[in-house]
């Protein structure tokens, strides 16, 4: 009896995979078609009306990434400081810290 469930329950999920599988295909496949009806019928109105028919096609300039990245930085950069504010903000951009007159030094002492 074991046996007929765990193998009815095999065939089942054999037969939801499968039928995942087909409906991923069919859906992929059917966008590919809309999208060659599309290209078809847009070259055959460019040819109806005498125009040249162009490809679809990205154009893309590596240096446009560029920039857009490169303004993007400003976004999360810190606001430059104004020049009345020059003596704080060296203090702050020397990268050391400041002493708190609440740490305290402690000795370090042996492990028993």
């Amino acid at each position: 009896m074991n046996d007929l469930l765990s193998g009815v329950a095999r065939f089942v999920l054999r037969l939801i995979v499968i039928a995942g599988g087909v409906v991923v295909f069919l859906s992929v496949l059917a966008a590919a078609m809309l999208l060659a009806l599309i290209w078809g019928v847009r070259a055959l109105w460019a040819r109806l009306t005498g125009q040249p028919v162009m490809p679809w096609a990205m154009k893309m300039d590596p240096r446009n990434g560029w920039s857009t990245v490169y303004r993007s930085t400003a976004r999360w950069s810190a606001p430059r400081e104004r020049a009345g504010d020059e003596g704080e903000s060296r203090m702050r951009g020397t990268g050391m810290l400041r002493p708190s007159p609440d740490v305290t030094d402690v000795q370090a002492r042996e492990v028993r």
